[in-house]
């Protein structure tokens, strides 16, 4: 009883002290989580991340941005949510983090199939051209093994100019979410199993799916309320209805 007494003294605090706050959430060009469709952004992640607003009663505004504008924006201002980011290693310490919004997903080292690329290992992706997001969790992954900018990875601002340069020859190898690639592939009126080729994956980056986070400088209590609310929605059935309309 004494514990339930606090943690209700605690959200009440909480609410008081957070009450009034105009949260940002930023985001990138990502199908089908998050993206921009008639002039308004969309998704099966930002679905998630707007019902956990209207139940913790929080205003918010929600950018569509290049990501790695996103990821600096969250990194070094107070109050900014990201989504959907990958939880890695080497964010771990660099943000607070509320809780997945989006399904499962593995990251590969994609290649078109009629090109037959065979890696034994990821050192062997150092002769090829790497295309990645500028930023992304799949690009610091690569550059913590030792990967240069510029001379192996080939940043973009976006998934689908990557899958252009791809098609084109001006990359060789395609460092992606399997979730995103095949729908990039598929919105191109491409078939992903007859395209695409896993040539590698990367299975530090795990499987589990991304998260919404705050950087540093956001309060605590702040980042448990939106923590809360994510639960709720996951108890209450709505992340469940919206991943059923989405996938």
């Amino acid at each position: 009883m004494l514990r339930l007494l606090l943690w209700v003294g605690l959200l009440c605090w909480a609410t008081a002290v957070n009450a009034g706050i105009t949260v940002t959430c930023v985001t990138e060009e990502n199908r089908p989580v998050n993206f921009l469709e008639n002039g308004r952004v969309t998704g099966f992640s930002t679905e998630v991340v707007e019902a956990v607003l209207k139940e913790i009663d929080v205003q918010a505004s929600i950018q569509i941005m290049p990501w790695a504008r996103a990821y600096a924006t969250a990194l070094h201002s107070e109050n900014v949510l990201i989504f959907s980011i990958m939880r890695t290693a080497e964010r771990e310490h660099l943000f607070k983090w509320v809780g997945v919004v989006s399904p499962p997903d593995s990251s590969y080292l994609f290649a078109l199939r009629e090109r037959k690329l065979k890696l034994d290992n990821l050192g062997d992706a150092r002769n090829y051209k790497i295309g990645t997001i500028n930023s992304d969790a799949r690009e610091q992954y690569l550059e913590s093994r030792g990967f240069v900018k510029g001379r192996h990875l080939h940043g973009n601002a976006l998934p689908r100019t990557t899958y252009e340069k791809l098609k084109l020859g001006r990359v060789d190898l395609w460092a992606m979410s399997e979730m995103v690639a095949t729908d990039i592939v598929r919105r191109d009126g491409g078939d992903p199993s007859q395209v695409l080729a896993r040539v590698l994956h990367l299975a530090d980056l795990g499987s589990g799916g991304s998260y919404m986070a705050f950087g540093t400088k956001t309060d605590d209590l702040l980042v448990e309320r939106f923590r809360r609310g994510l639960e709720t929605v996951k108890a209450n059935g709505t992340f469940a209805a919206l991943q059923k309309k989405w996938f």
